[in-house]
């Protein structure tokens, strides 16, 4: 099929953003709170909560992921390859969630083995679920344009669960859970897995696969990971992903521990007095009880505002000068406002959210373009090799991805 006639609807576009819309709720979750949940929710001690994460991150990332790409690569329904897995996955991935993320009242022993048992179904219905869903947006077109526009919707999509996650969900927390961390985070994950399973059905009803391949292409899981070691841009790509999510997984993780022992609480009190009072005004009362976890909050909403405007940007950007170029450049200008932190002290609030608003902004441009480029990489390898083997490429790009989390 010619790549120029695959243009898509808005709705198809907007369908297939909220299947991200829902594994980011997820996704974040686990990126912001996950050891925070661990060490002061659940109360695992730090080398205990450390262990399960590292040890079962490991496993996901070098069995989970690669299981799956193999058997999405090969999986062939009346409904295409990826889309089914999306369907498949919805609510066991909700379901589990919520599990992920309560707090039974069991001994100590006993919860190290909830967590382990909990996070390993979290992390392998998560790559079930997201890995074929990252590979779809291979196969809905081959319209480099509509790609890239597909790409900026997705993640307009992300920031809105980024946005939810890393603003509201800490002070909605200790709101519902009258002051019970624990109580708060398990109602509020009922919610999230309700939410999220409704918007993955809802991508896998409005997204089609058209680009197919031929019997001829099908070929055996040996030669497609002989091919994807010969793969120059693959690899290119795999360590330009570790080296970003490395980056976000330690900043991500390290700023709610950041609020709570470095920032100056009175300073911090002192500065988003006028911002709770006027969210107070419009029935967000939450915000005004803790000064940290509402600076917290705040404090990601001015990043993560700015980075949608960063993803609007970022189509016409690479449309104009490349999605390569742009995305060196912006991602080169974003990581300077992050190495400025280094340099602040803890009453330097005004600072701190100027720079966050900055990040944002510049790393915003370059979100829709990794998963675009990662997307080309498997263009390349059908053009290269006369086979297509989309997922298992995403998949050793997943690997890097948690490889970098976890680490």
């Amino acid at each position: 099929m010619n790549s120029h006639s695959q243009k898509l609807s808005v709705l198809e576009k907007v369908g297939y953003s909220l299947g991200d819309l829902a594994a980011n709720l997820i996704f974040q979750t686990l990126v912001t709170y996950l050891a925070y949940y661990y060490t002061d929710i659940f109360k695992l001690e730090a080398k205990d909560a450390s262990a399960i994460i590292f040890t079962v991150g490991m496993i996901a990332a070098f069995a989970f992921n690669p299981i799956i790409g193999a058997l999405a690569d090969r999986t062939n329904t009346r409904w295409g390859k990826f889309r089914p897995w999306v369907l498949w996955t919805a609510v066991p991935l909700g379901v589990v969630a919520f599990f992920a993320f309560t707090t039974p009242s069991i001994s100590y022993n006993g919860k190290i083995i909830y967590a382990v048992i909990t996070y390993s179904l979290l992390l392998l219905l998560y790559a079930a679920n997201n890995l074929p869903y990252g590979a779809l947006s291979g196969v809905i077109t081959g319209n480099m344009k509509e790609r890239n526009s597909l790409s900026s919707y997705r993640f307009v999509a992300v920031m809105f669960a980024q946005f939810f996650v890393q603003v509201f969900m800490l002070p909605l927390i200790e709101s519902v859970g009258g002051g019970d961390k624990a109580v708060g985070i398990s109602k509020l994950m009922i919610w999230l897995a309700l939410t999220g399973t409704i918007m993955l059905l809802i991508t896998f009803f409005t997204t089609k696969e058209r680009i197919v391949p031929t019997v001829a292409q099908r070929s055996s899981l040996k030669s497609d990971l002989k091919d994807l070691v010969k793969n120059k841009p693959w690899f290119i790509m795999l360590i330009l992903t570790i080296l970003v999510f490395i980056t976000l997984a330690m900043k991500g993780g390290s700023y709610v521990y950041y609020f709570k022992n470095y920032v100056d609480k009175e300073s911090l009190a002192t500065f988003i007095t006028p911002a709770t009072e006027a969210l107070s005004k419009i029935g967000m009362n939450f915000f005004g009880k803790d000064p940290q976890s509402a600076g917290f909050g705040l404090f990601n909403a001015g990043g993560i505002v700015f980075m949608i405007f960063g993803i609007m940007l970022s189509k016409m950007l690479a449309d104009k000068y490349g999605k390569r170029d742009v995305f060196m450049f912006f991602l080169f200008v974003s990581t300077l406002f992050i190495l400025i932190f280094f340099f602040f002290k803890p009453t330097s609030i005004p600072l701190m959210f100027a720079s966050q608003i900055l990040h944002g902004f510049f790393y915003g441009i370059t979100i829709p373009l990794l998963w675009a480029m990662i997307a080309d990489v498997a263009d390349y390898s059908e053009w290269k090799n006369n086979r297509r083997a989309t997922a298992i490429i995403f998949s050793a790009m997943m690997v890097g991805l948690k490889g970098a989390y976890i680490g």
